[in-house]
C-alpha cells in the first residue's frame, strides 16, 4: 500500500516530565514506563498524520550539571555540550519507545529518525543576564538556599535557573523538512535545540538552554506544521493554578491568551512559555494549537482535551 504522503504535519512538543515525573528518581526503567503512554498515542496517531517530535530536558540536563559538578576528577562540560548528551539520550528512548509500539499495531514498516538539531540565537539577547529556565529536581526554600547558583520559585518548589535566550531559526530545518516530506517520523530539537550564535558562515555553542515549547513554535512555522500540541504534566491551561480559584480553560481565542498573559495568570517557569509558544503558532498562520496532559494526546488532536488556542490579531 502507497502511503499518502500529505497528510496534515502535527508536531508534538513533550515535556521533560514525560519521563521523569514529579517524585521520581529518573532511573532509567521509570523513564521507559513514563514513555509508553505518550508512545503508544503517537503511534496510532501515525497513520493519519505526519509527525514531528520535540522533546524537554529540565530534569535530564539538570541532573547531569549535579552529576559533573560532583565529581571534579572528570572535566566538566558547559551546557550546550549537556543539551546534546541529552539530545541523543533521550532521543533514543523515544525512538526505540515508539519503534516497539509501532511494531506492536502491525501495518507498514515505519521509517524513525533523531536528529541532533541547533537552534541559533543572539548573543547579546538580554536573557544571558537574568536566568529564567528551570532545570533538575525541585527543592524546598530551605534547600534550595544552600545552593551555590540562582535558583527560583517555581509552582512544584524552588529550582536551579539559567540563561533561557530567544530561538531565532532551527538551523537544520531544511533537513526536518525533506525527511517529513519523505514520511520519516522526526524526533529534533530535545531540550529546546543547541544554542548556537552565527559568526559569519561558522556557529558556536553557548553557555543556556532554550524552552523547548518556544523551540517548538519557531520549528512549526519554518517547516508548515498544521497541528501543534504541547503534552505536558496538567490537563490544559488554567486560570488562578494552584488557587481555591483555579479554572481550567477548554479554549481561549489568542487575544484572550495574550491578555491573560500579559496580566501574569501563567507562570514563566511552567504555563507561560507554553502559551506564548501556541500564541505564536497560530498568529503565524498555524492551523491549532493545544495544550494538553500526556496522557491526553489522541483527545486533545481529536478536540476533545486540552485547551485549544486560535484565532486573533497576528
Amino acid at each position: 500500500m502507497t502511503r499518502n504522503v500529505n497528510r496534515p504535519i502535527l508536531l508534538i512538543a513533550l515535556g521533560g516530565n514525560a519521563l521523569i515525573r514529579q517524585g521520581e528518581r529518573g532511573t532509567c526503567a521509570e523513564q521507559f514506563a513514563n514513555l509508553r503512554r505518550p508512545m503508544e498515542q503517537i503511534a496510532r496517531l501515525a497513520d493519519r498524520y505526519r509527525i514531528i517530535i520535540t522533546h524537554g530536558n529540565g530534569p535530564q540536563v539538570g541532573n547531569l550539571l549535579m552529576q559533573q559538578e560532583s565529581c571534579p576528577e572528570v572535566p566538566a562540560m558547559p551546557l550546550e555540550i549537556l543539551v546534546a548528551q541529552t539530545q541523543g539520550q533521550i532521543g533514543y528512548m523515544i525512538e526505540s519507545s515508539l519503534e516497539s509500539e509501532l511494531l506492536a499495531l502491525g501495518g507498514e514498516k515505519r521509517f524513525l529518525v533523531s536528529l541532533i538539531s541547533y537552534v541559533q540565537v543572539a548573543e547579546d539577547d538580554p536573557a544571558f543576564r537574568t536566568p529564567t529556565k528551570p532545570i533538575g529536581p525541585c527543592y524546598t526554600a530551605e534547600e534550595a538556599a544552600r545552593f551555590p547558583w540562582p535558583m527560583a520559585g517555581t509552582p512544584k518548589g524552588y529550582r536551579r535557573v539559567v540563561a533561557s535566550p530567544e530561538p531565532l531559526t532551527v538551523v537544520e530545518k531544511e533537513e526536518i523538512r525533506r525527511l517529513v516530506e519523505m514520511d520519516f517520523i522526526v524526533v529534533c530539537c530535545g531540550g529546546g535545540g543547541i544554542p548556537v550564535t552565527r559568526e559569519g558562515r561558522a556557529f558556536h555553542g553557548i553557555d543556556a538552554v532554550i524552552d523547548k515549547d518556544l523551540a517548538s513554535a519557531c520549528l512549526c512555522l519554518e517547516v508548515g506544521v498544521d497541528i501543534l500540541v504541547i503534552a505536558t504534566d496538567v490537563p490544559g491551561v488554567a486560570t488562578g493554578f494552584g488557587t481555591a480559584a483555579e479554572e481550567f480553560l477548554k479554549h481561549l481565542d489568542a487575544d484572550e491568551a495574550g491578555r491573560l498573559l500579559t496580566a501574569g495568570q501563567f507562570p514563566p517557569g511552567s504555563m507561560g512559555p507554553k502559551v506564548e509558544a501556541v500564541l505564536r503558532f497560530v498568529r503565524g498562520g498555524g492551523k491549532r494549537g493545544v495544550i494538553c496532559h500526556l496522557d491526553e494526546i489522541e483527545q486533545a488532536v481529536a478536540g476533545t482535551a486540552g485547551t485549544e488556542i486560535t484565532g486573533g490579531t497576528p
